[in-house]
């Protein structure tokens, strides 16, 4: 991302993505593996509640960890809704992408923040999407934004360890952006 570029519009469009897929989530679903091993699609709907929360605590400099990483709840729909309006004010404040914000990985601005957990939404709305047949969905544009940047962070290798990532499966260089994507990050497309 250049110094000129706002990392909003495609952050929100991650969200959008991600509450598209958590919407279309069929109650009979909800116990199916996910490629993200340790969650079925239950769990990563949980997962994903905590996402929304912790991104709107970085940027208001608030600790992250105040939230469990899986979410529990009956209401999935009225948490999303109330972190999601809670974080919708809090990027609509003057210098946010500006911001310091305390993340697992460091210390960061609140525009690579942004960035980051748009790479953690449109990765957990892949798993959801895969896990429940829904790929069809998936916005091209968002993996293809986020690719370069991803490449660029989370480094080929070492992985392991601190760096909570498989090794990189091998893919052709003009597969689907969303494939790119998740296999950077360990997923088998």
């Amino acid at each position: 991302m250049n110094n000129f570029e706002d990392a909003r519009p495609m952050f929100v469009r991650s969200v959008d993505q991600a509450q598209q897929l958590m919407e279309s989530v069929q109650p009979e679903e909800l116990g199916l593996p996910t490629p993200c091993t340790e969650y079925d699609v239950r769990t990563l709907l949980g997962h994903l509640l905590t996402v929304i929360g912790r991104i709107d605590l970085a940027l208001s400099g608030e600790d992250i960890f105040s939230i469990p990483t899986v979410t529990e709840t009956e209401d999935v729909a009225a948490v999303w809704k109330e972190r999601r309006t809670a974080l919708e004010a809090t990027l609509a404040e003057d210098g946010v992408l500006e911001r310091v914000c305390r993340v697992p990985w460091g210390t960061v601005s609140g525009a690579v923040a942004l960035n980051s957990y748009a790479r953690e939404l449109a990765t957990h709305s892949w798993d959801l999407a895969k896990a429940t047949g829904r790929l069809d969905v998936l916005d091209d544009r968002i993996a293809t934004y986020l690719l370069p940047m991803t490449k660029q962070y989370l480094p080929a290798e070492p992985r392991g360890g601190q760096i909570p990532f498989d090794a990189v499966v091998p893919v052709a260089d003009d597969a689907a952006p969303y494939d790119r994507l998740v296999a950077w990050q360990g997923r088998q497309p």
